[in-house]
């Protein structure tokens, strides 16, 4: 939940990493190193890895035996009107061209698997990058931003929290729906892992009581420490973890990186915590709020602005040590908040997290420390020494965001807000230093929520993206794709499904 990122200089972040790490990373920057990557560790596959329009890794393997320099340039054919988001049947022959950096071995493949990070195309004469292909979205956000002139990179910090449960069952049909949450750690199990004949041992969190609660309490601190040396061995810099706020809760904090990287580490965090888990008897969600009356799991994003080496948020005359880019910044941010959030959280569930009273940043407001606003300022060190560190925190994404374009939305969002010097004080988000959930009358007026749904940010975004096309960062071919399959495959079969709660409320009317 609570970040301890300490932004560095470049050149100390190439050195800053544990002296385990990278036993499974590739460290070269090109083919012929890889190829020679892959024979030394003999590899018996290749594993090309892209992510689809939702967010969701998918991947195709191939024998090393037919592994050649050939594919980073004239790439690997695919379906792609398979694939969530993509094309056509009539238009469905793709490329995946491969990224050498990228590369690692798989630690959870039976035979050696070297798995490599690819960059979707077009097939011709000439290959041409798909326009909805995520990690595309992210490139050209990072080469926005350098031509923009305002900064030369951006450092991006998300806090991705968990659910780790000894089980799930759910099911969904014509004539029932449903589902059931296993896990010993809740103060509602009776018997402890399902095993009528062990008994309760009675050490149970309660609701709101998991944040850093010792064993036996904590129950999982030996398989978070599993995934954490898995992190660092596929090249992930982790700064922390620990139990969360709700039973079965966790949170594993990675090192800050420049975006496009950050995303890819996102997408490879995601993939080790569930092989992870799955190896030890239990089962991993990202869903932003599977439990009912607990805190739900967010994706906390740190972000700052830098330039010549030099952070471009810190002031040490601003309020809270933010510079007036940093307030232009947060000033775009919340502006465009609600269409912000079809990417941020994009999901039907994501809005079952963000209602009051469970720390959810449902108020579009800034202020330092503050939880319960949309950004808060971090101000765990203060002073000249640490501008390094100085950064603001958007609170309202989660994990079921496809990473590439949430972060890349964010940027174009506070660039937006630094381009149009939008005041985040004078358009009333701020600063507000105290419990907003406690604020009456007047006070409470002045403070705009976030969307109460999905569709109602779908519909935000629908008239507020012109933002987003800057550059030709996103596309309106790309928008409309997201809006129309957000609204066909997520909104509607959801919104015309009768809830169980409801046989609850109405089936005796």
């Amino acid at each position: 939940m609570h970040s301890s990122i300490e932004v560095e200089s470049q050149i100390e972040r190439k050195v800053a990493k544990p002296s385990h790490v990278n036993s499974l990373k590739f460290l070269g920057q090109f083919p012929e190193e890889l190829m020679e990557f892959a024979r030394d560790r003999n590899a018996l596959f290749i594993d090309y890895k892209f992510i689809d329009l939702p967010g969701v890794w998918q991947h195709k393997t191939i024998p090393m035996a037919h592994f050649s320099e050939d594919v980073f340039e004239n790439g690997e054919g695919f379906d792609g009107s398979s694939i969530r988001g993509f094309q056509s049947i009539e238009e469905s022959d793709m490329l995946l061209i491969p990224d050498a950096k990228s590369a690692f071995v798989d630690p959870f493949a039976k035979d050696p698997t070297i798995s490599i990070t690819c960059d979707v195309s077009m097939p011709g004469k000439i290959k041409e990058r798909y326009s909805k292909d995520p990690r595309f979205v992210a490139q050209k956000a990072e080469q926005y931003l350098r031509e923009s002139g305002i900064s030369d990179v951006s450092y991006w910090g998300p806090e991705l929290e968990f659910f780790m449960f000894d089980a799930i069952k759910y099911h969904h049909g014509q004539l029932g729906t449903g589902y059931d949450v296993y896990t010993s750690e809740s103060h509602l199990t009776s018997v402890d892992s399902g095993d009528a004949n062990k008994g309760n041992m009675g050490h149970k969190i309660r609701p709101k009581e998991g944040y850093f609660p010792v064993a036996p309490a904590d129950t999982q601190n030996d398989i978070r420490g599993d995934m954490v040396k898995t992190l660092e061995a596929t090249g992930i810099y982790v700064e922390t973890q620990h139990h969360e706020v709700a039973f079965a809760q966790a949170e594993i904090d990675m090192r800050f990186d420049s975006l496009t990287s950050m995303a890819d580490k996102v997408m490879l965090y995601k993939y080790v915590i569930k092989n992870e888990a799955r190896k030890n008897g239990k089962t991993v969600t990202f869903m932003p709020k599977p439990i009912f009356g607990d805190n739900g799991s967010g994706m906390h994003v740190h972000q700052s602005l830098w330039k010549h080496g030099k952070n471009q948020f810190f002031d040490a005359t601003g309020y809270a040590e933010l510079s007036e880019m940093a307030m232009h910044y947060i000033g775009g941010l919340l502006e465009h908040a609600d269409s912000l959030l079809a990417f941020c959280a994009p999901t039907t569930n994501s809005y079952k997290r963000l209602v009051p009273g469970y720390e959810a940043p449902v108020n579009i407001a800034f202020s330092q420390r503050n939880r319960s606003a949309a950004i808060r300022v971090p101000m765990y060190s203060q002073g000249e020494k640490n501008a390094k560190s100085k950064r603001i925190e958007f609170r309202p994404p989660d994990c079921a965001a496809n990473p590439y374009l949430a972060l890349a939305a964010m940027l174009m969002a506070g660039l937006d807000g630094v381009q149009r010097k939008i005041d985040p004080v004078a358009k009333g988000y701020g600063p507000w230093d105290k419990n907003i959930y406690h604020l009456t009358g007047e006070d409470k007026q002045k403070i705009k929520s976030v969307p109460g749904s999905l569709d109602a940010s779908l519909k935000a975004l629908e008239s507020d993206h012109s933002y987003l096309l800057k550059g030709g960062v996103f596309t309106k071919d790309l928008i409309n794709q997201w809006i129309s399959y957000k609204t066909e495959a997520e909104v509607d079969p959801v919104r015309i499904r009768p809830h169980p709660y409801e046989m609850f409320l109405y089936y005796d009317v």
